[in-house]
């Protein structure tokens, strides 16, 4: 038995899954402690690295459970 595995098999339009595919690797480099944005941003403040990650995780849960309400809701 062959399984389909896409957008087709989840019955959404491919720009939606390609936009939630960005969506999540944007919050995902956001959130990373080792995301290189995350490390120069930190590197060129002067700032404590793991202060600027702790301090991004309020901006960062708040934009992804914002951004991810649009890709749950059924269309």
């Amino acid at each position: 038995m062959i399984f389909a595995i896409g957008p087709a098999a989840l019955d959404m339009s491919l720009p939606l899954a390609i936009a939630a595919v960005l969506s999540g690797g944007i919050f995902g480099g956001h959130r990373s402690p080792i995301s290189d944005t995350n490390i120069l941003s930190s590197a060129g403040s002067s700032c404590d690295h793991i202060d600027h990650v702790r301090a991004q995780l309020p901006y960062a849960l708040s934009t992804g459970v914002a951004g991810s309400l649009p890709f749950s809701s059924p269309a």
